[in-house]
């Protein structure tokens, strides 16, 4: 099947964000796109002071967008926003079906807490609260959702290797984590014998937090990557997987009675 990754250039006004949104998922799907990954909070601009401005419910004004963009051009669209939801907020990816269904809610389990004296400083704690579960769902293969920071967390990935062959992260890296681990850490998949994409929002100068860009799709090579702009990227997801499995068979491999990576809980679309 073929992935579509759209690099949206993300600004203040939520509704042209939206329409944005609703023009480039058409394009995807007309150069075949059956699933479309769209950046991390992908109607907000990224930032702990405007994550309670842009927050809404789920469902609510953006994920009503996406189910109809989804069912009218019949596929799978994978996208973050803020979320409020009892009074907290999450960093919530949803994921849409071809009939408009809402498949799953992913809210990103690792927040952003970092500080690189000189550089930046961080802290989505501030005002995001984690999410506390696994979220896979089935399309034309296993996919596992994670969110951003999430892909840095090696365990995840590999709890997921169980039963994905693609993994999905929308995703913001900005200009000092973004030419130094944007691309590797998506090439780590390597050691899990998986497909993995990743949707940036394209770089804005002006923005607060200047976003690296560079949405990629990578099987251990990178197969398809943009540039910093707005643009839509495409990947065909090969039934190859097996195959390279059976020739390296790590998964059988691994010691299990010297160390395990176990989940306590697991969501499921």
């Amino acid at each position: 099947f073929r992935l579509a990754v759209v690099q949206l250039q993300v600004s203040s006004d939520k509704a042209n964000n939206l329409s944005k949104v609703r023009r480039l998922v058409k394009e995807a799907a007309g150069q075949g796109g059956k699933v479309v990954l769209l950046p991390e909070c992908f109607n907000s601009p990224y930032g702990t002071s405007f994550f309670s401005k842009y927050a809404e419910k789920i469902p609510g004004e953006t994920t009503q967008m996406l189910s109809e963009v989804a069912k009218e051009n019949k596929l799978h669209l994978v996208g973050s926003i803020p979320e409020e939801d009892g009074g907290k907020l999450y960093n919530t990816c949803a994921v849409f079906g071809p009939e408009g269904e809402l498949i799953l809610k992913h809210r990103k389990i690792h927040l952003f807490d970092i500080d690189v004296p000189g550089k930046i400083r961080f802290q989505e704690s501030e005002t995001l609260s984690p999410g506390n579960s696994l979220s896979t769902f089935d399309t034309f293969c296993r996919v596992g959702v994670g969110i951003c920071y999430d892909m840095r967390f090696a365990e995840l990935a590999q709890l997921y290797n169980r039963k994905c062959q693609l993994l999905v992260y929308p995703g913001a890296f900005n200009m000092t984590t973004g030419p130094a681990h944007w691309e590797l850490l998506q090439r780590a998949a390597l050691d899990n014998q998986t497909y993995v994409a990743t949707a940036s929002p394209a770089r804005d100068e002006a923005a607060s937090y200047v976003a690296w860009g560079h949405s990629t799709v990578v099987n251990g090579e990178v197969i398809a990557k943009a540039g910093h702009e707005e643009s839509i990227i495409y990947a065909d997801i090969l039934q190859y997987l097996a195959d390279v499995r059976q020739q390296i068979p790590i998964s059988s491999q691994r010691r299990d009675d010297l160390y395990a990576v176990t989940a306590v809980q697991q969501g499921s679309g």
